[in-house]
């Protein structure tokens, strides 16, 4: 079993390469799990907000016991997805609670009769070291997008999606977490089980991306996928602002920035967010090093992969 999680900031592209990816009928893919949130927690410290608090761990936790969160957390998804339960008091300790979540996504993932898994939370970027640490065969895809659009889509989404609480905070806060994501990206460009992609670049030349995705994730780039996603990734009902892209058809996203921000505060925004211009020159300069291959399985007809031209 082969398993891949797609990380990174919110409102970067993360749903669209997650859905994208879900078509390919060798992808098990589901809602977002928080899982690797709720086992180690300190999500505002690890972000670095300035009102997280640095409160010392538990010295329950520090001995390796599980919070109680992630413990109902686990039994909840198992639940969800039809998966066999431990039997009581089921797995107590942080190590143990970490392989029932692996064993339940191999094991949904199996009843499907697909050889990968894909699990979508722009929250577990942080958390890379510990899923290394419980997940050694892990792979990531790093999805990035200029910090402007990121901001313009936050602000958008908070005022017409009201009563949601994924977007709380002002735009100073999501900067520093942008900024954040980004040294996060940057750390991990070029190592091994590591892929980045740029989602004006997903825009742009679905096809080149779509072979990229592939070649990382040891898939099939030529095999027959629905004309859109059909898996359930997303409740619609509480995350109402991922309907556009759970269909997996990468398009052009409406530019927000202009109407949204004035001269001044767009200014600003490009000055606080310009680590964007030195990783998306990496990236670049990773691929004219390691170009894709002209033969083989590298080429794909459009037919085949189903994607708009988004020019």
């Amino acid at each position: 079993m082969r398993r891949t999680f797609v990380v990174g900031c919110h409102r970067s592209g993360t749903t669209v390469t997650q859905a994208m990816l879900a078509r390919h009928p060798d992808v098990y893919s589901l809602p977002e799990t928080a899982f690797f949130v709720e086992l180690f927690a300190r999500l505002k410290h690890r972000w670095g907000d300035h009102d997280a608090r640095a409160r010392p761990q538990r010295l329950v936790h520090r001995l390796g016991f599980a919070r109680h969160r992630a413990r109902d957390a686990l039994i909840g998804l198992k639940q969800q997805l039809g998966a066999p339960l431990e039997s009581w008091p089921g797995p107590i300790r942080s190590v143990s609670c970490a392989r029932s979540f692996i064993r339940t996504l191999d094991y949904v993932a199996a009843q499907a009769e697909r050889s990968m898994w894909l699990e979508k939370t722009p929250h577990h970027l942080l958390y890379i070291p510990e899923i290394q640490q419980h997940v050694p065969d892990a792979r990531f895809i790093h999805v990035i997008r200029p910090g402007i659009d990121v901001m313009a889509s936050v602000i958008d989404a908070n005022m017409r999606f009201t009563g949601n609480h994924a977007f709380l905070g002002d735009i100073n806060l999501w900067v520093q977490r942008w900024n954040r994501a980004m040294a996060i990206h940057h750390s991990y460009l070029g190592k091994p089980g590591h892929h980045v992609i740029a989602l004006e670049d997903l825009v742009r030349d679905p096809q080149t991306e779509w072979r990229r995705l592939c070649r990382f994730l040891d898939l099939q780039p030529h095999a027959p996928m629905p004309d859109a996603c059909d898996q359930p990734i997303a409740d619609l009902q509480s995350e109402p602002w991922k309907l556009g892209a759970i269909g997996g058809l990468p398009s052009t996203p409406e530019r927000k920035a202009e109407s949204l921000f004035g001269p001044r505060l767009r200014q600003w925004l490009l000055e606080q967010t310009g680590a964007y211009d030195a990783l998306y020159a990496r990236c670049r300069q990773q691929r004219l090093d390691n170009p894709l291959k002209a033969a083989g399985n590298s080429t794909v007809r459009r037919a085949e992969l189903s994607l708009p031209s988004c020019n």
